[in-house]
C-alpha cells in the first residue's frame, strides 16, 4: 500500500455535551477508495470536517500529505476537495460562476483561472448548462457543479460525504463512476456512507465507526470475514460491543 495521504491519529472531538469521536485512528492512501462507514451519528461527518479544517480536534492529530490540519490549515485546504449531500450551490450564479468563485477561494492564480474552469467543465460534460443559473439546474446537474468546484484546483485528496443520498439512480451512478476514475488517476478518495452495499462495491479498504469509535478496519474482504456482506459483519461487530 502507498504511504498514507491522510493520517488520523487518536482523534477526539466533543460537540456540546456529546463526545462524537473517541480516539479514532485511520489511514487512507493515494490511489485507493477508502470507506469511512457507519450509521448516522457515528462520527463520519465530524471526522471529515476535521480533515478539511472546518473543525479543530480536541485531541489527536490529522495530517494530509504531511501537513498538519492545525498548524498548516491553508496547505491542507489546497490539497483537499469535498463533495457533500448538501450541494449548496449559489442559485443566482451560473454553473461556471460557481466553479470560478471556488477556484479563486482555493488559490488558483488569475492567469490559470479560465483554463482550469474550462478544463473541468469539459471533463464533466457541463458545456450545455455551464452558463445557466444554478437555480434552474436539475439535481444531477447541480451535483456536477459541486464536483467541479471540488476538483477545479486539482486536489490530491477527494472526500465524498454521503454524496448520493439526494440523487436519482443515474446521477448516483455518475458519482460512483467519478470516484473510480479519480482512484485511477492516483487520487486518495475517501467515501463516507452508511450504505454498506455501496461501499462494498467501491472501496479498497474501510474503517467502520460506531458511536465515535473504530470497530473494524482493513480491506473489505478482511472486514467482511466469513459473513455474506459488510452489513452482516457490521451488525455482528456492533452487537458485540
Amino acid at each position: 500500500m502507498s504511504p498514507a495521504a491522510v493520517k488520523v491519529d487518536r482523534l477526539e472531538k466533543t460537540l456540546g455535551k456529546n463526545k462524537v469521536l473517541r480516539g479514532i485512528s485511520m489511514e487512507a492512501a493515494s490511489g485507493e477508495i477508502f470507506g469511512l462507514l457507519g450509521p448516522n451519528g457515528a462520527g463520519k461527518t465530524t471526522t471529515l470536517r476535521i480533515v478539511c479544517t472546518l473543525l479543530a480536534p480536541d485531541a489527536g492529530s490529522v495530517e494530509v500529505l504531511g501537513f498538519d490540519t492545525t498548524s498548516a490549515p491553508e496547505e491542507v485546504r489546497r490539497r483537499v476537495g469535498v463533495v457533500t449531500a448538501d450541494i449548496g450551490v449559489y442559485p443566482r450564479l451560473s454553473a461556471r460562476e460557481n466553479i470560478t468563485y471556488f477556484a479563486e477561494l482555493s488559490g488558483v492564480a488569475d492567469g490559470d483561472l479560465k483554463r482550469r474552469v474550462d478544463a473541468v467543465v469539459d471533463r464533466l460534460d457541463m458545456a450545455s448548462f455551464a452558463n445557466q443559473r444554478a437555480e434552474s439546474l436539475s439535481s444531477g446537474q447541480k451535483q456536477k457543479v459541486a464536483i467541479a468546484r471540488a476538483i477545479v484546483h486539482d486536489p490530491a485528496v477527494l472526500m465524498f460525504d454521503e454524496p448520493t443520498s439526494n440523487l436519482d439512480v443515474l446521477a448516483s451512478r455518475e458519482i460512483r463512476n467519478f470516484m473510480v476514475e479519480s482512484r485511477g488517476r492516483g487520487k486518495c478518495v475517501i467515501f463516507s456512507t452508511h450504505v454498506l452495499h455501496d461501499a462494498e462495491r467501491l472501496c479498497d479498504r474501510v474503517t467502520i465507526l460506531h458511536e465515535g469509535s473504530v470497530v473494524a478496519t482493513g480491506t473489505t474482504a478482511e472486514v467482511r470475514g466469513a459473513h455474506h456482506d459488510l452489513e452482516d459483519a457490521f451488525l455482528e461487530l456492533v452487537e458485540k460491543r
